[in-house]
């Protein structure tokens, strides 16, 4: 049975039982009845579903994680967590992490005016906000007033200019200042595809020398005492722990000196985000633990403020994608298999077919396990051949048809009768001889990171799973663009069922979705998001909540500024005002973007 490598990123969220893929909490409900349940209300193609006990688990183990280390190296400070809202802002994915971290006071990360306005209208009464990113001057006086609220929010300088504003607000107006953080330019580089984050050419962060004309600014204006953080960032997802073990050392040692200068309300470092998650299905690219990551942290911190002669510093993290990227499930139906032409049925055998016709339909009702490699390999060279012939007109279509469907059953009837130890040798073939599965959903909506950075998410059909996938599959989306592939990779194949698709239905899972995704989807082809909703747990049974349907048509037509109005004033006009399909045409633009069939 193909796992789909379910042990190296599950983590135990979700298990295979009785080929169907079920979610391992409460009564533990399988996907495909999850699904079936929404769809009997009549919604139809891609659904996301979001796990809140999940995010609830991640967040739990973040701080038992943490706290364990520091109880451990009887750590002096404590350990906090923000979570990044660029991560993820939807509210079926953000009030129930906020809920689940109220506990721990965890608190929001704010990016944007946007952003921050969310973190003062919904963070946690005791938890803190921290503001990161380029600011202007209103951005800054909203800083101040959610101080004025009472929240505990911090306000990292990403250059002079932002302190000088500070400044400038603080004496303008009658509010009390926020607290500051410095964010700091490291030397030390991250690791992994988003690397480029950190280091000394990074985007963000202040330079030594600036660090030290911003102490100078704050020392000048009487505010040392609101310096209260430093923060680094030097990259998402690290695969390797060493150049955050090196960042921690640089910073670490820019902390106490501050500390030494006089700065004796900085208390704290934050250390960003960067701890990853694992999306492989083939090997592990994560080369440490979350235990690993902690005691690093906190060993590191402790070491160097006992050899500084200073207070060790309280813990922030921002670990948005371990937080959220595990809880989100993006489930789409297949609409066609479009090599469902090469089936027995479709041959269209001549009474006299050339030899070389004669002797694929051979090759194919004699082979047997011992001849499967053998007798493959014969096919794809006589196809080779027969194309040839086509080329050069001595057979006719209806041979090349023949000669493609005979090869192809060959190879399938081998992947049949061989075993899952002979795929490695398969996958040359398979490279050939591929299945299109189209499937209803918009890579550029649900999975952007594929498409702009490459970026590998766990697939998996979620059911049929205790039947042998024998098909190598390239996955097509249904936007007009040749870019909403998934195209079958050899060094990481996806194989498949053979289904008729006109008998039973056949659904294809992809994890790991809840970070990025969701925000950085586009409306490519005008493919709106797709329904959601969340599968709460209540006596440990499953419920769907908070179902949010995807988009209408003339909806998404409003959101890119169409009035709307305008357009079914113009429409109709066009019909000559003829009622009856008038009505049937604005049924379609108030229904859903994707496609719809009798079964999907």
């Amino acid at each position: 049975m193909n796992r789909y490598g379910i042990h190296l990123w599950g983590d135990d969220n979700f298990i295979i039982e009785n080929g169907v893929v079920k979610v391992n909490y409460g009564d533990k409900p399988s996907l495909i009845e999850l699904i079936s349940k929404i769809r009997e209300d009549g919604h139809r193609g891609p659904l996301l579903l979001r796990f809140p006990h999940i995010t609830e688990k991640q967040i739990d183990k973040l701080y038992t994680t943490f706290n364990k280390s520091i109880k451990e190296y009887d750590y002096k400070g404590t350990f906090n967590a923000v979570f990044p809202l660029k991560v993820n802002q939807f509210p079926n994915f953000l009030f129930p992490l906020i809920e689940s971290g109220e506990k721990y006071n965890y608190g929001l990360e704010a990016g944007s005016k946007a952003e921050l306005i969310l973190a003062m209208a919904y963070n946690n009464e005791e938890a803190p906000i921290t503001v990161n990113g380029f600011k202007d001057k209103e951005m800054i006086i909203l800083g101040f007033i959610a101080k004025t609220m009472g929240y505990n929010i911090t306000l990292t300088i990403e250059g002079l200019k932002e302190l000088e504003t500070i400044v400038e607000v603080s004496n303008e107006y009658d509010m009390e200042c926020p607290n500051i953080g410095l964010r700091v330019r490291l030397h030390s580089g991250g690791s992994g595809v988003w690397a480029k984050s950190g280091g000394i050419d990074s985007k963000f962060g202040l330079s030594s020398t600036e660090i030290l004309e911003a102490f100078g600014i704050l020392k000048n204006n009487d505010m040392v005492d609101k310096l209260t953080m430093i923060h680094f960032h030097i990259g998402s997802a690290m695969n390797t722990i060493a150049p955050l073990k090196k960042a921690l050392r640089e910073s670490g040692h820019i902390y106490a000196e501050l500390k030494q200068m006089g700065a004796t309300n900085l208390e704290n470092i934050n250390i960003g985000g960067g701890l990853a998650i694992e999306y492989s299905q083939f090997e592990r690219t994560r080369s440490y633990s979350l235990e690993e990551f902690s005691n690093d942290v906190v060993f590191t911190l402790n070491f160097i403020a006992k050899q500084k002669g200073v207070k060790e510093p309280n813990i922030f993290t921002e670990s948005g994608r371990f937080i959220a990227a595990p809880s989100t499930v993006l489930i789409t139906p297949v609409l066609e298999l479009f090599s469902s032409e090469y089936e027995k049925e479709n041959l269209l055998l001549k009474d006299t077919n050339p030899p070389l016709i004669k002797e694929l339909y051979d090759l194919y009702n004699e082979m047997k396990e011992e001849t499967a490699l053998e007798f493959m390999h014969d096919a794809l060279d006589h196809l080779e051949s027969v194309l040839t012939l086509f080329d050069l007109g001595y057979i006719d279509l209806q041979d090349r048809s023949n000669a493609e469907i005979l090869a192809h059953l060959i190879t399938k009837k081998a992947i049949q009768l061989l075993s899952l130890k002979d795929y490695t040798e398969l996958k040359r073939i398979n490279e050939k001889i591929q299945e299109k599965y189209l499937l209803n959903f918009s890579i550029f909506q649900s999975l952007p990171d594929f498409w702009g950075i490459d970026q590998e998410f766990p697939v998996m059909p979620i059911t049929h799973l205790d039947k042998k996938p024998t098909r190598s599959a390239s996955l097509w989306d249904i936007t007009c663009d040749s870019d909403g592939e998934i195209e079958f990779d050899s060094k990481k194949p996806l194989y498949l069922h053979d289904v008729d698709l006109e008998k039973e239905e056949y659904f294809l899972g992809f994890f790991l979705v809840g970070a990025y995704q969701d925000i950085l989807g586009m409306k490519h082809n005008l493919f709106s998001h797709p329904t959601e909703a969340d599968v709460v747990f209540k006596n440990d049974s499953a419920q769907i909540k908070n179902l949010l349907k995807s988009q209408k048509i003339i909806d998404v037509l409003e959101d890119i500024d169409y009035d709307v109005i305008d357009l079914k004033s113009r429409l109709k006009s066009k019909l000559h005002k003829n009622n009856k399909i008038y009505k049937m045409l604005d049924k379609f633009i108030n229904d859903t973007t994707y496609l719809k069939t009798t079964k999907s």
